[in-house]
């Protein structure tokens, strides 16, 4: 079988679509990511085991249900949805905004645990020296930990990214499939599985996010392990 790899109009909006839904959910979930990292890594606080628990849910659920719960909670019927229509005149379920939020509550868990991990194996001691020679929080923050956290930091963005990039039933269930809004490349996959003359299509699209998990799969350790390394030597120096 003699496979097309000349890519449709549709496709190539799909992976635009992908690569803006992606980057959106990163660039939001980034900072989230960190401040749920800092406070169950660092925070005393009753509830903290409740937070770990939400924060870490959508890993446990299916897809499926997270989507549902999204569309209860963020639909234009649902308490935050209403809410956001009719002050801001916003609404989220099946627009290209709803395929950032389902897609960022995905990546959440993933984005907040590498942060996480990279948090707890720091040497409290640098943070203490910083803080004995006159080092606020915010200036430890900016020159000791956010530097030491770096790696934490690049591998869930990037594994927030391709995960981003194959998310699909959230998406499907919150925001549809619909084309050029909210119809990413897993969804136009699906699609084309659906269409009878849609194997090609599916098959190309399969190749390419297959392309594109593995090298952010191996980018992310790649990037990983010489932050990792640049972070032990500046322990070193200290």
């Amino acid at each position: 079988m003699i496979i097309d790899l000349t890519l449709t109009a549709g496709e190539v909006e799909a992976i635009g679509l992908s690569v803006i839904v992606a980057s959106s959910a990163c660039a939001i979930g980034l900072p989230i990511g960190v401040i749920c990292a800092l406070a169950l890594s660092r925070g005393r606080f009753a509830g903290r085991v409740v937070l770990d628990g939400l924060v870490h849910l959508p890993l446990v659920l299916p897809p499926v249900v997270t989507g549902f719960l999204l569309l209860m909670l963020f639909g234009r019927t649902g308490p935050f949805g209403r809410w956001l229509e009719q002050t801001f005149g916003v609404h989220l379920a099946f627009t290209t905004s709803g395929a950032v939020l389902a897609s960022l509550v995905m990546i959440l868990p993933l984005i907040t645990r590498q942060v996480r991990l990279a948090l707890e194996s720091i040497d409290p001691g640098l943070e203490s020296a910083a803080a004995s020679l006159g080092a606020g929080p915010f200036d430890r923050f900016c020159s000791v930990t956010l530097p030491l956290m770096s790696p934490g930091l690049a591998s869930g963005l990037i594994l927030g990214f391709v995960a981003c990039l194959g998310e699909f039933g959230a998406v499907i269930t919150f925001a549809a499939s619909i084309p050029g809004e909210t119809r990413t490349i897993p969804l136009a996959i699906y699609g084309a599985l659906q269409a009878p003359d849609g194997d090609a299509a599916a098959l190309r699209l399969a190749g390419l996010s297959i392309l594109m998990g593995l090298s952010g799969l191996i980018l992310a350790e790649v990037i990983g392990a010489r932050l990792r390394r640049w972070v032990q030597g500046r322990e070193r120096q200290a």
